[in-house]
């Protein structure tokens, strides 16, 4: 018998993201919360209101997308906010089934204040370490540099990512405006990060086309590529991603939100899987696409015929996709390869 997907199962799957962002992944109620105690002004003044109007349903582009960013920012500039923030994403994301998070922000943009840019990661670091002993995900960092600031500025913060390799950082990305902004222009950056060890990864191919992607791959050297949607539209690279396994962190949701593609049904996942493509699940902004990593599972259910069966390969190609030592994620494999099993068979038999 094939085990009936329904939100239940899917939020019971053991599960990895590899693509959420701080701080589009903030709780309403925590926004209210630290708006008081900064005195910023909320745009709504209860916590279900202002959670309608994080939710970015009315963007053009992608650039729209993050013009939300501003309100969570506005709060996120004290090393006890980060911290808070930090602790309640790892929490949350448990509950979610969620066993491994890479939790990914840009420290400059949380500079506006008092904070130095070593105190700025050292926040975050202190709540996933402490929502990790209270039962939270394992929870590790991805630093950001950012398309539109200068190369210098994506410079410093590889070698911030790389200052705390030991420490809690397991990569470097690229984020932002992507449309006339290649990535390669910040190839210092990642050309620092790969040659200190530590993983990459790279926003490409969300709000521009292929050749976005061929950039991040080929001159940038990504290990990962986040979002990768219009990769589909280049089939040479699409097979070269493919022969060399390069993981795709493919966000449904906000794809749609952003006019990646129109619909979750146009979405090129179900290709991408079909080929055999290292494929991954992923939020991307909780708060902004008023979403879950279970949601996101259910919606490739329903919408593109992801059957049970390939949505626990998914879930596996992202523990195996993590930036962490092998070791740790032969570890995860093994226990959720496990769970799996008992899940997939207490559901009502193998799945198929």
């Amino acid at each position: 018998m094939t085990p009936i997907i329904h939100s239940e199962l899917l939020r019971r799957l053991p599960k990895a993201e590899l693509h959420c962002h701080l701080d589009g992944s903030v709780r309403p109620e925590t926004l209210l919360e630290l708006g008081r105690e900064y005195r910023k002004p909320m745009p709504r003044d209860d916590a279900e209101s202002l959670r309608d109007y994080m939710r970015v349903d009315d963007a053009r582009s992608l650039e729209d997308y993050l013009a939300r960013f501003d309100v969570t920012l506005g709060v996120m500039q004290t090393a006890d906010a980060l911290e808070q923030i930090a602790y309640e994403l790892a929490i949350d994301a448990a509950r979610d089934g969620v066993r491994y998070i890479e939790v990914r922000y840009s420290p400059v943009l949380n500079t506006r204040g008092e904070l130095s840019l070593g105190a700025a990661v050292e926040a975050p670091l202190r709540g996933i370490e402490r929502a990790e002993r209270d039962g939270g995900a394992m929870a590790r960092v991805i630093i950001c540099g950012l398309r539109h600031m200068t190369p210098d500025v994506s410079l410093e913060l590889a070698h911030l990512a790389v200052a705390y390799k030991h420490r809690g950082v397991v990569g470097f990305d690229l984020a932002g405006g992507e449309l006339g902004n290649l990535a390669s222009v910040h190839a210092p950056a990642f050309v620092y990060a790969r040659e200190h060890d530590l993983a990459c990864t790279c926003h490409a191919g969300e709000g521009a086309d292929a050749s976005y992607v061929r950039d991040a791959v080929h001159v940038c050297g990504a290990n990962r590529i986040g979002h990768a949607t219009r990769l589909i539209d280049d089939e040479s690279l699409t097979q070269y991603v493919n022969d060399r396994r390069i993981a795709l962190e493919i966000c449904l949701t906000s794809n749609v939100q952003t006019h990646a593609v129109e619909s979750y049904q146009d979405h090129p996942l179900r290709q991408y899987y079909d080929r055999g493509m290292n494929v991954v699940l992923n939020t991307d902004n909780r708060l902004m696409s008023g979403t879950t990593l279970t949601d996101e599972y259910m919606h490739a259910a329903t919408t593109l015929g992801f059957t049970f069966k390939e949505l626990c390969e998914i879930a596996l190609n992202g523990f195996s996709s993590a930036f962490i030592p092998w070791e740790d994620r032969e570890r995860l494999l093994a226990r959720a390869r496990a769970d799996i099993a008992v899940l997939a068979g207490g559901a009502g038999g193998a799945a198929a």
